[in-house]
Parts: C-alpha cells; structure tokens; sequence
C-alpha cells in the first residue's frame, strides 16, 4: 500500500522532519563537547577552484583523532549530482552524512519536480542543511563545507563557501577549508587565473595540498609507500569526472623533481 503522510512538497529533509522524524540523526542533549572532540575522526584540507571549463574540487586523504592518525585514506569529495560536488571539512562523521543526505535530497527533488534544482537552490539546500547542524556544531561536531558545480544557466564554474551557522559566500576565485586550508590558499594564490585551462588547475591544487601537508601536521600529503594521493574531482558542461590517480602521481613526481632540481624555489 502506498504511504501517504502529511507532507506533499519536494524537500526529502522536510519530508523526514514531517512523517519520519524518528529517523532524523540527533546528538543527545547531555554529551559534552569535550568528549565529542577527543573521540570523533576529523577531516582537514579540502579547497576548490574556478577553471575554464568549470571547477576543481579536491581534498587530502588524512582523518584525526587529536594528535592520532584515524584513517589515511578517507573521502572528502562526494558528489551530490551530475553537476556538483560538496568538500568536507570538520567532524567526519556529520560531514559525510550531510553530503549523502544533500545527495538524496536533489535527487528527490529532481524526481518529485521533474527537473534539477538550480546550482544556486543546491547551495542554498547546503545551507539550509549546515544551520540545522548549529547544535551540535556547538558541542563540538563542526561541519563547515565547499560546495562547487558547473551551471548550465550561466555556462560557468562556482563555488561557495560557508560558515558554522549556515552563512553562505559564493567566491569567483578559489576557496580553501580545514586545517591547512591557510597554507592551501595562499599556494593557490601564486598559480590561479581566470583562464586556467584544465591540466594546470590539476597542477596548482596538488601543489596547494602538498604544500598545506607541508606546513599543517593534520592534512596528508601524498603516502607514495600506501599508494595513497589526493583526490581530485573536475566538474564541467560534461558533469563530473575523477582525476585519474595515474595523473595525479604524474604531476606529483615532476613536482618532486622540479623541487629537487631548484630547492630555493627562486
């Protein structure tokens, strides 16, 4: 028999809250943030930037517990549908429910409407979906993402950024999050332009996580002994595609190579 509740609109979360709230994640009222923080893996680098065909989003690989690694090959990139991607940065567990949760979400929305939400509803959805986790932000389960895509209505890349409360900041450059994501920008600033082709986009953000792993004990650089690398997404008119990990490796060595050959950098 076909479940008919009380809610009859197109927002999977709204629908949860209204017929299914049982089965809403909720952080019980009595945890003290002090014990969230010292037990919950947390994410670090992760950053995004416009190129000329679209955005780049990627994002370290390390996860930790205080000053103990939790996972070295954890995933901070998720796409949320054909033309977008969400970076996380924060408390691993809620970050990586929210981009799951946000991915439902605009699929929901698509099959209830007939048609994709805008890139700009999506954000706003993002947002919407990092107020409702101020709570227990406050108790130490910080989600602060990167929300990045290609739109079709405009025939560019953006991306935005945001912050505890649920405040979102669309850049028209590049934007970084997490630990590292200091030394990530100011690497990024030295290479970006508005015409960047492809391939140096994929070039100039390793070097920003490489050198944010350079400076930041959190955020992994790359664990050449695990086989373990950055991941690297691209998304354009074509929607989104994963830089090979062969690629990734390429311009990693000549990176090493070029440092070695001229270690003042000058």
């Amino acid at each position: 028999m076909l479940f008919r509740g009380r809610y009859d609109g197109s927002s999977f979360a709204e629908l949860l809250e209204v017929d299914f709230s049982h089965l809403v994640p909720r952080l019980p009222d009595h945890v003290a943030a002090d014990a969230v923080r010292s037990g919950i893996p947390e994410g670090t680098t992760v950053l995004a930037l416009r190129h000329a065909d679209g955005v780049l989003v990627g994002g370290d690989r390390l996860a930790t517990e205080g000053h103990r690694v939790a996972s070295r090959d954890i995933q901070k990139v998720f796409q949320t549908d054909n033309h977008s991607l969400m970076a996380i940065a924060g408390a691993a567990g809620p970050c990586i429910e929210m981009a799951r949760v946000l991915r439902i979400e605009l699929e929901h929305y698509e099959k209830i409407e007939g048609e994709a939400l805008e890139l700009e509803g999506k954000a706003n959805k993002l947002s919407q979906m990092v107020r409702s986790n101020l709570p227990a932000a406050m108790q130490g389960l910080v989600v602060v993402p990167i929300f990045a895509g290609y739109d079709p209505r405009r025939k560019l890349g953006r991306l935005w950024k945001y912050d505890v409360t649920g405040g979102r900041y669309e850049e028209a450059e590049f934007e970084t999050s997490g630990s590292g994501g200091l030394y990530a920008r100011e690497s990024l600033k030295k290479g970006w332009r508005p015409d960047l082709p492809r391939d140096e986009a994929i070039q100039i953000a390793l070097q920003a996580l490489t050198d944010a792993a350079d400076e930041d004990r959190a955020t992994g650089g790359v664990d050449l002994a695990r086989g373990i690398f950055p991941i690297l997404k691209l998304c354009g008119p074509g929607g989104v595609e994963d830089v090979p990990q062969s690629t990734i490796e390429t311009v990693y060595r000549e990176h090493v190579r070029i440092a070695r050959t001229n270690p003042s950098g000058v």
